[in-house]
């Protein structure tokens, strides 16, 4: 343990309207103590080395890839634990939305933590990534582009939060994949080879932490992609169906009928009347 005299100084404080992110890559003499906290949340997120975080009871130690939250009001008291600590932060006002996505497992009193799996870790990096490099935009909308990469953040810590409803990472990856080739060979055998896993193992896995099967996850997507093309656009009923990966319209105009009650036709104009 490692705890401030009572008597010390507290370090600066910054004032926060709605974010401050940052990038530190601090030495063995980094460190900060503010006795009442702040009024705002404070996340951080480990690229490299280690970060202590002192508690009432015991050091706690910010290892790579994982994610600390610290509340409103919590005493901070933290720094390098060895000879590098190299961190993403954000000073944040929470939207009162964003509430649930704070709901992490506590690790001592007002400070909460995660470990996301490499992945997890890796796209909370670029979303706060982007909070700093969107927050010294010269654009108007820099502050809001902030703002909602911090929220991208948080939702994939959501993704990591034992108390949340979570997904495998390698079911993450055959849905990415859905979405961006919804024209392509969507074959359970391609998803089971983007997911790195046998085709059983996938099948059972996705129905298992999904609720549908793959089959009727990918038609799903498609016609839902197919809605949204009928809704915005004018384009023909047959070059949406094959934007979407039907190639013979009339078995799309099945299936969407199926899908939604509507003829893709009759939905269109629906919309219109």
């Amino acid at each position: 343990m490692n705890l401030r005299d009572p008597a010390a100084p507290d370090s600066f404080t910054p004032t926060v309207r709605r974010l401050l992110a940052g990038e530190f890559d601090e030495g063995p003499g980094y460190a900060t103590y503010r006795r009442r906290g702040t009024t705002d949340w404070l996340l951080f997120h480990t690229l490299d080395g280690e970060g202590r975080l002192g508690t009432q009871n015991e050091d706690l130690i910010a290892e790579p890839g994982s994610t600390v939250l610290i509340r409103p009001g919590t005493r901070q008291d933290y720094g390098t634990a060895a000879e590098r600590w190299h961190f993403l932060f954000a000073h944040f006002h929470p939207r009162t939305d964003w509430l649930p996505l704070l709901d992490w497992p506590p690790v001592a009193e007002g400070i909460l933590r995660l470990h996301p799996s490499p992945t997890a870790a890796d796209r909370i990096a670029r979303a706060l990534s982007d909070a700093v490099r969107h927050q010294d935009s010269v654009l108007p909308q820099g502050e809001l582009l902030s703002f909602n990469a911090l929220e991208a953040a948080l939702l994939w810590c959501d993704t990591q939060n034992s108390k949340a409803a979570q997904i495998d990472d390698r079911l993450l990856r055959a849905i990415e994949h859905i979405d961006r080739n919804l024209r392509g060979d969507l074959s359970i055998a391609t998803l089971a080879r983007v997911s790195t896993l046998s085709v059983s193992r996938f099948a059972h896995l996705f129905r298992t932490q999904l609720g549908v099967s793959p089959q009727q996850f990918v038609e799903r997507r498609r016609l839902d992609a197919a809605c949204r093309l009928l809704e915005l656009t004018t384009r023909p009923i047959a070059s949406i169906a094959s934007e979407v990966g039907y190639p013979n319209p009339l078995y799309f105009s099945t299936r969407f009928r199926a899908h939604t009650s509507h003829s893709p036709t009759q939905y269109r104009f629906r919309l219109l009347s």
